[in-house]
């Protein structure tokens, strides 16, 4: 059977670090000054430095504009659906460009693309992202295009998953994959501690990569889906008039530790010499090492991508991916691991070649 190889990757995030920006306008919403004390408590637990918006922000002024330069969010008046949509369609195949982009893809690579897989849960139009790469790229008329949409953060290892199908069943294939993420573009106006705190982490970020047949970079071994029973509301995402409304429970990191702890990968985590875990956020981190008993330093990527660009959803086990395929050795063996809503975690084997 053919082995199908995670070949190459490249990440790129917006130009804009609104980190700091944020801190300053989710805690000015917060109209109870007790809530404010926890959110300060809780920013300073979460070990991040550092996240990227498409939107541009008011140095000083704790507020957010996009690229027309009018104000996005602004208390009292959030903007609807429609116009978090029309930014997306703006602002999307910009980020998808410069993630292909530093791809670098030589002329054999490019025209050797018969696949074209695309992840997103945070904006959609047609014709959508897909024919973006196809026209950006100059790839032939007759490529096959999937979309993978509304899956959440777990939905760059299912594309892989596909990827795999599609060389394994023709050795031929050459599959460009695309996981892109405009998270700030949803955030919302709430007096909830827990829906601010789930807004503290998500990001803007995008990932481009290559999966073919040729012996290259990771190979992708085999694949495994696990839902957490009696778990199905604790993480929820859903188009509303002002944006997608999204839930994360403050439950899930026990439920997720819980499973993992009671699950296969107990037994098998010894064989494991590279974890490549979907950040998302330090409380989840925490859980996986502390539900697998792994070292301190085993999950040393998602902490550096956690800190330095957050969370953004489906693209950022890409980015934890592309840490570990720099260090691995050949005949290494890791596991990938993304969690989203069901509660489900989406699992990887690979190995370095």
């Amino acid at each position: 059977m053919t082995t199908a190889y995670l070949n190459r990757i490249a990440t790129a995030v917006p130009e804009h670090d609104v980190h700091d920006t944020f801190v300053v306008f989710a805690e000015k919403m917060l109209a109870d000054p007790r809530l404010r004390v926890v959110f300060r408590r809780m920013v300073s637990r979460a070990d991040i430095a550092h996240r990227y918006s498409f939107l541009d922000p008011q140095k000083g002024s704790g507020q957010f504009s996009p690229h027309d330069a009018n104000e996005f969010y602004r208390l009292g008046n959030f903007p609807n659906t429609t116009r978090r949509m029309e930014l997306f369609e703006q602002s999307a195949p910009v980020l998808m460009k410069k993630a292909v982009d530093r791809l670098a893809l030589n002329e054999m690579e490019r025209s050797g693309i018969t696949h074209v897989l695309v992840t997103c849960c945070t904006g959609l139009y047609a014709p959508g992202l897909d024919f973006e790469i196809v026209d950006h790229l100059g790839l032939s008329a007759d490529v096959e295009r999937t979309m993978v949409g509304f899956m959440g953060c777990y939905a760059a290892i299912n594309a892989l998953k596909l990827a795999r199908h599609i060389v394994r069943s023709d050795p031929k294939a050459g599959v460009l994959m695309v996981n892109l993420e405009l998270c700030t573009l949803h955030f919302q106006e709430t007096q909830e501690l827990e829906q601010v705190l789930s807004f503290l982490v998500f990001a803007d970020g995008a990932a481009a990569s290559l999966i073919t047949a040729r012996e290259q970079g990771l190979a992708l071994d085999s694949f495994k889906a696990v839902m957490v029973p009696e778990t199905r509301g604790l993480i929820t995402w859903k188009i509303r008039d002002l944006g997608f409304d999204m839930l994360l429970s403050g439950q899930v990191p026990g439920e997720l530790g819980r499973a993992l702890h009671e699950g296969e990968l107990m037994a098998e985590r010894d064989g494991i010499d590279l974890w490549a875990v979907h950040p998302g956020g330090r409380s989840i981190l925490d859980a996986v090492e502390k539900g697998l008993e792994l070292p301190t330093d085993a999950l040393a990527a998602s902490r550096e991508v956690l800190s330095c660009f957050g969370n953004m959803s489906s693209a950022t086990v890409m980015f934890v991916l592309q840490r570990i395929m720099q260090q691995a050795r050949r005949g290494q063996r890791g596991c990938a691991m993304s969690f989203g809503p069901g509660l489900t975690a989406e699992t990887m084997r690979f190995h370095g070649v």
